[in-house]
């Protein structure tokens, strides 16, 4: 995709607004659970639907909302949406809901949800608002999945060892184990924090690049 289509409004949750890398919401989640691919990736889905959801459920009733009460109706909108996907996913995914944990519940927390209900699903029509708010599900997705996938790299030496709790016991035999010597911090609370500043640090270094060399302006000799 081109520098253009990153920076489209619609599709900048990607890369210019990402919420983990740019806006860094969401934070908390992102660093606990990023110990495996699978465990990114599973959460990174989960929020995405909620935030697709809740665009489209605010993007239906925008026009009647009362302002002095529009954030709690965003707040409850985005809670019921979190515990539909927490009770679909104890029902069908178990292990996998009990490896996240709380962390499910605490999707209701993001801000990067609420954020898009106010300034973007609230205002914009659904045309606009759907393809937004995917654009910044897939970005956050992409950083957890990214950030879980280098952890359990370098932490285990693995890639995808747990995806049969995502696709089933069929998918048991898909995990790759590479000849690497392991370092036990990367699966760690430190690992978490040196690998999203890595990542920072990535997009920034890119978006570096990105821009256009700026020259210092010349003067004519004798110009005022």
């Amino acid at each position: 995709m081109s520098a253009n289509n990153f920076d489209n409004p619609v599709t900048a949750g990607l890369w210019r607004n990402n919420p983990a890398l740019v806006q860094l919401l969401g934070i908390c989640p992102l660093l606990a659970v990023t110990t495996s691919l699978v465990n990114g990736l599973a959460l990174g889905m989960a929020t995405t639907f909620v935030i697709l959801m809740t665009n489209l459920f605010v993007g239906l009733v925008r026009h009647w909302l009362v302002p002095a009460v529009r954030i709690l109706i965003f707040v409850l909108i985005i809670a019921s949406l979190v515990t539909v996907v927490d009770l679909l996913s104890s029902a069908y995914f178990h292990d996998l809901h009990e490896t996240l944990g709380l962390f499910i519940p605490l999707i209701v927390t993001n801000c990067a949800i609420l954020g898009q209900a106010e300034t973007v699903a609230s205002r914009q029509p659904l045309g606009v608002s759907m393809p937004a708010g995917l654009s910044t599900g897939l970005g956050f997705t992409g950083v957890l999945a990214l950030l879980g996938g280098l952890r359990e790299l370098v932490g285990r030496g693995t890639l995808l060892s747990d995806l049969e709790l995502l696709l089933g016991s069929t998918a048991a035999s898909v995990g790759i184990e590479l000849p690497v010597t392991s370092v036990l911090v990367a699966v760690l609370p430190p690992g978490a924090f040196f690998g999203l500043a890595f990542l920072v640090a990535a997009k920034n270094y890119l978006d570096a690049r990105r821009m256009p060399a700026q020259t210092p302006e010349t003067t004519e000799p004798g110009a005022a």
